[in-house]
């Protein structure tokens, strides 16, 4: 999965936020769900249109990035 299989980013689509692909469920509440202290089963009780698999592809390429930051 790459990047543009998780994420779109459509000025038609809550004006250009980037959303989970195929739905209409921003990348940012996933972390704003996590800072503040839900889990991913929660977070994908409460956004049915978002896969585990997408969720987590999105959390390990955020990791990734991160730690290729500090290198």
């Amino acid at each position: 999965m790459n990047s543009s299989d998780l994420i779109t980013v459509d000025s038609g689509i809550l004006g250009g936020t980037p959303v989970f692909r195929g739905t209409r469920v921003p990348v940012q509440t996933l972390f704003q769900y996590l800072e503040s202290n839900y889990t991913l089963d929660e977070f994908l009780e409460c956004f049915p249109t978002v896969t585990r698999e997408a969720a987590i592809a999105l959390l390990d390429r955020s990791e990734v990035a991160l730690l290729s930051m500090t290198r």
